[in-house]
């Protein structure tokens, strides 16, 4: 962050510096204590999940440095001698360095994503979970509930002394899944982003806590966009029909019995 700001504070008037929060599990205000705890001067704008699915955003920070004619020549995530090149290469005057830019991952473009709420239908789709099988949304032929619990493999750990509030909703949500899914009442997919989180990362999740549902990683973040998920934990009930009924997230976590109501309600 550090190289980021003095970056903006030495751009001249060929380069736009903008900060990009994800706007995973954090609000307006969060941002603004940040930027006032870290003396921040760069605009910070507040990402609704669309760039980052459109620059296929895995990790932060993430770099991305693009050309007067809109055309990205540099993704990376260190700051390191490469991001300034680029920087250099990109503030050269038209027509002048900018061939020299060193080429970055390539950023990719997200499709329009379709957006799911109460009243709706799951879509007809079956993610792929990290054993290799298929969870189908909707089986006709199995009336119980779909619960579909979003989570993150390191919420719990890391978020334990910066973030503790977050950090016991997500063990608090974990525990009243393992309840629940034990007794049968519904069918159960855990749907983990894909931010800073790979396929083993959540298999050690699961081996840690002895999770038993089954566990999807949403790497492309489509997910999390369908469904307007953008904090963690939270879950989203639906019936055997596969329209949704409600969701749960936020202040509802911290009520033990809002997940079992919105199972068991007729």
């Amino acid at each position: 962050m550090p190289h980021f700001e003095h970056v903006y504070e030495t751009a001249g008037p060929e380069l736009a510096v903008i900060a990009i929060n994800t706007g995973f599990n954090d609000s307006i205000d969060d941002v603004r204590a940040y930027r006032r705890q870290l003396g921040i001067k760069m605009p910070i704008v507040l990402d609704d999940g669309q760039l980052g699915g459109a620059f296929n955003l895995r990790v932060t920070p993430q770099h991305i440095v693009i050309g007067r004619e809109g055309r990205i020549l540099y993704v990376g995530h260190l700051a390191d001698a490469r991001l300034d090149a680029a920087l250099a290469a990109v503030q050269a005057p038209p027509g002048v360095g900018a061939a020299d830019a060193p080429a970055g991952t390539s950023a990719q473009t997200s499709a329009t994503v379709r957006h799911y709420a109460v009243g709706d239908r799951l879509p007809q789709q079956s993610p792929r979970t990290i054993d290799g099988r298929r969870f189908r949304f909707r089986v006709p032929a199995d009336p119980r509930r779909i619960v579909l619990v979003f989570l993150s493999p390191w919420c719990e750990s890391y978020l334990a002394t910066t973030r503790p509030a977050v950090s016991a909703n997500c063990s608090r949500m974990r525990e009243q899944v393992s309840e629940l899914a034990g007794e049968g009442r519904a069918r159960w997919l855990g749907i983990a982003s894909g931010l800073w989180a790979t396929p083993d990362d959540l298999r050690d999740y699961r081996n840690k806590y002895g999770v038993s549902i089954p566990l999807s990683l949403d790497e492309s973040g489509a997910l999390f966009r369908a469904f307007n998920v953008n904090q963690v934990p939270a879950a989203l009930i639906a019936d055997g029909n596969g329209r949704i009924l409600r969701t749960i997230a936020g202040d509802d976590v911290e009520r033990p019995a809002a997940l079992r109501t919105a199972i068991e309600a007729p």
